[in-house]
């Protein structure tokens, strides 16, 4: 089974920097298959016998920790939840600008009464909508000035997020083979 690791934070602004070929090393590490990344961000796909996503997640977080000696959240998909979100996209005819539309992949789905409450909220020009263990969010602007950064969403919804643009969302599904 394919999978996507989303590493958060990691070479973002001169921080948290591991190179691509030591993440990848750090993969196969822990027994995963046919490792590549994408871009320079903390994003990785790879093989593995199907196991839950959660302890994946852990494991490589504990790996990180242990060879980088730095605290890096992650998130893991597999190929098909990775299709999924494409499917469940808010905007179905695609978003105009791929660059400004952001899917925030969370640790879990959050407390309904609380993804309720940010999608009420008003961010204009921005908008948010969490469907599941994502929040989809409509940045015009970029995501340089809108309120619903990673921070913010952990603080309202009680879970990891760490988001990815559109036009990567959709390059991670493909090379899943979703």
């Amino acid at each position: 089974m394919r999978y996507a690791a989303l590493l958060r934070g990691i070479n973002v602004g001169g921080n948290k920097k591991v190179p691509m070929a030591a993440l990848r090393e750090l993969l196969q590490g822990l027994g995963y298959a046919d490792v590549a990344t994408v871009l320079q961000s903390g994003n990785a796909v790879f093989s593995s016998p199907e196991q839950p996503t959660q302890p994946m997640a852990r494991a490589i977080a504990d790996r990180v920790t242990s060879e980088f000696a730095m605290d890096v959240k992650v998130v893991v998909r597999t190929s098909s939840e990775l299709a999924d979100v494409i499917k469940r996209s808010p905007l179905p005819d695609g978003p105009e600008n791929p660059s400004r539309f952001f899917v925030a992949f969370l640790s879990a789905a959050p407390d309904p009464g609380a993804a309720g409450a940010l999608e009420s909220a008003s961010f204009d020009p921005d908008r948010i909508w969490v469907s599941g263990s994502e929040a989809f969010l409509w940045c015009p602007a970029g995501a340089a000035d809108t309120k619903l950064t990673n921070n913010f969403l952990e603080k309202r919804l009680g879970v990891t997020a760490t988001s990815r643009n559109w036009n990567t969302v959709t390059k991670l599904v493909t090379l899943t083979g979703a």
